[in-house]
């Protein structure tokens, strides 16, 4: 998968907003807190997060893909520092309607690289894992054949985009200040007035 930095991921994903596609009742909301309160817990308590969907393999996997699409880099740590991975499986427990296609998914991804490079997605090299993630990153590219990799890679990332920016970390690294009062408003600035053409 070519280098993309999160700032040029948050335009691709701009267009269509993932978090949006999360509508949680106040009682789903309320377990999902009580699921990050756990992971804390856990990893305060030096002891490992146990997945309620995940296999222990498919676990592996998860954690080196969501870090594959989004690294840690200067700003801000990588998917898995932010607790994206908790948050997927969160999501397949909560939304049983998805997890067939994230645990096929998953599996095409082992049996893709299994054919290519033999061995599992999660044991692969670093440029092995680009490699086949360059096939299905970019759907207007992609081989007819690659479809089903396509599809279930469209969503994880945006799975994962979701997991992160709502996470602290990425409400941080997005420098959201949420509702901040504001003493006086001065306008927009002129630099930005003049890039759209426009004038007060």
């Amino acid at each position: 998968m070519s280098q993309v930095d999160r700032r040029t991921m948050m335009q691709m994903l701009a267009a269509a907003p993932a978090a949006a596609l999360f509508t949680w009742t106040e009682a789903e909301a309320a377990v999902a807190v009580r699921r990050g309160r756990a992971a804390v817990t856990a990893a305060q308590a030096g002891a490992a997060f146990q997945p309620a969907f995940f296999t222990a393999h498919e676990w592996q996997t998860v954690r080196v893909l969501v870090d594959l699409i989004l690294p840690k880099d200067a700003r801000s740590g990588s998917a898995t520092d932010a607790g994206v991975p908790e948050f997927m499986d969160f999501m397949m427990v909560d939304q049983p309607t998805r997890q067939l296609a994230m645990r096929g998914g998953l599996a095409w991804l082992d049996r893709e690289m299994e054919t290519r490079f033999d061995r599992r997605f999660a044991d692969a090299s670093d440029t092995e894992r680009r490699a086949l993630l360059d096939d299905v990153a970019w759907p207007g590219r992609a081989r007819p054949e690659m479809s089903h990799g396509v599809r279930f890679f469209a969503t994880f990332r945006d799975l994962t985009a979701s997991g992160f920016w709502t996470s602290k970390m990425g409400i941080e690294d997005l420098g959201y200040q949420g509702n901040v009062y504001l003493s006086g408003w001065d306008g927009c600035p002129p630099e930005v007035l003049k890039r759209l053409g426009v004038s007060n």
